[in-house]
């Protein structure tokens, strides 16, 4: 009887401790009206990209660098799997995962 009685306490400490932190926080929340954005919602109004930037974007490619690239100038704060490492071993042709033995970035076509 005792084990029930247990059960029974912590499920409810478990339901009060879930229910007091979803109601403390006014956060917006954004996707109820995907065509309106909450008045609170933070937005990243500039994007400034130097020269770090690019060069980490274009890790492993040598110049001349192929028109197909100009899209760099436009990509801002959203998500592109082009300037994350992706998939190791024989894949990874931009050599994102095992540096040259100088320690510098080896384009695919030099390896």
């Amino acid at each position: 009887m005792v084990h029930g009685y247990t059960r029974l306490a912590a499920l409810t400490a478990i339901l009060f401790f879930f229910s007091g932190a979803a109601a403390a926080y006014d956060y917006p929340i954004a996707g109820l009206e995907p065509s309106v954005r909450p008045a609170g919602a933070p937005m990243i109004l500039i994007y400034p990209k130097n020269a770090a930037w690019y060069r980490h974007a274009l890790t492993g490619i040598v110049p001349p660098y192929p028109a197909s690239l100009r899209f760099l100038e436009y990509q801002g704060a959203w998500y592109t799997p082009f300037n994350r490492p992706g998939m190791t071993g024989p894949y990874d042709i931009r050599n994102w995962h095992a540096p040259s033995a100088g320690g510098a970035s080896q384009a695919a076509e030099k390896r």
